[in-house]
């Protein structure tokens, strides 16, 4: 009997140990956008996730899990356990500039809570104006701001988020009176532009773009310390007269992350999975149907990129005035 027992446990012993050597991953992972379905975090997130799977053997789910500026679901990710099967998107907004605008409300510290396994993307927001504005230039909308104090408006996708933020860098830089007027998602705030219910709004390039085509709102800038490839007409803020723009907070990115205290072999191999995602030929030419620009790191450069905006980002919130209650 007791040899039986023995044998039993030395099975099971014997079991446990080979689950525990599997080699990473043995199951599907999750991949969680702290975002709501439809967005360009969403529309980036999708095919990256489809061709880690590829790499990887294994399927990689995609979880919006949206609210609250993003904190939502990063805290979901902050919360997971550490085995490299959740993961998740980061950007500015969610992890540089969050943690100044929620403050204490924050569940989760951006830098320590999470690993940082590697950038993803650099984009840039395009200052956009409805075509009845009287402005051609920055200059000329500072300007008329300057001249008709309450009458500007800049619509965002909500207190703190990134497009908010460049609107507040270009308040902060010029001393200009503009009112901030926050939306549900920029979507719904570029609609207002284009009906003329408020001024101007920043924005990314993959939504601002066909409106500009289409002659329903008028570039004048863009946040980027150079022209963008995407629309080489447009200046930059700083050739547009407003000097130190760029300095001030024009770098904006996505990131993947996981929670924080990973094994190192397995964030290794996340990091070299996902880089070889991204740089794969069909995953650079979606990248670029997107007007995004690939940035890829390794998980020690991430960090310190994020360690940096989260500094440069709190003189931005704190010059702003920028809170959520």
């Amino acid at each position: 009997m007791k040899s039986r027992i023995a044998l039993a446990l030395a099975f099971l012993f014997a079991f446990s140990m080979a689950a525990i050597a599997q080699p990473y991953p043995s199951k599907p992972l999750r991949w969680i956008v702290p975002f709501p379905p439809g967005g360009s975090t969403d529309g980036f997130s999708r095919p990256v996730a489809a061709k880690l799977a590829e790499l990887l053997g294994q399927p990689v789910v995609v979880e919006n899990v949206g609210g609250a500026g993003a904190s939502i679901g990063s805290d979901r990710i902050a919360k997971a356990a550490p085995d490299g099967y959740t993961i998740g998107l980061a950007t500015t907004g969610s992890h540089a500039i969050n943690p100044h605008i929620y403050g204490a409300k924050l569940p989760h510290d951006t830098i320590r809570d999470f690993t940082h396994i590697t950038l993803a993307v650099s984009y840039v927001n395009v200052l956009v104006v409805h075509p009845a504005v009287p402005a051609t230039t920055v200059a000329e909308l500072i300007a008329y701001a300057k001249a008709n104090p309450g009458k500007v408006s800049f619509g965002s996708a909500g207190s703190g988020s990134s497009n908010h933020l460049s609107g507040e860098v270009l308040k902060v830089l010029t001393k200009a009176p503009m009112q901030h007027i926050p939306y549900r998602g920029s979507g719904p705030a570029m609609t207002d532009l284009i009906a003329g219910n408020i001024t101007m709004m920043f924005d990314v390039l993959i939504t601002s773009m066909p409106q500009m085509r289409a002659g329903r709102v008028r570039a004048l800038a863009v946040t980027s310390a150079k022209r963008s490839p995407y629309i080489p007409e447009v200046p930059s803020m700083d050739e547009a007269g407003v000097a130190g723009y760029n300095e001030a907070g024009s770098d904006l990115w996505f990131g993947i992350v996981g929670p924080a205290g990973m094994p190192k072999p397995i964030v290794q191999k996340l990091n070299e999975k996902l880089i070889e995602a991204l740089r794969a030929p069909d995953m650079r030419q979606r990248i670029r149907l997107q007007a995004f620009d690939l940035w890829t790191s390794t998980p020690e450069e991430f960090a310190s990129v994020l360690k940096s905006h989260h500094a440069k980002w709190g003189k931005i919130v704190s010059a702003a005035g920028a809170r959520i209650d």
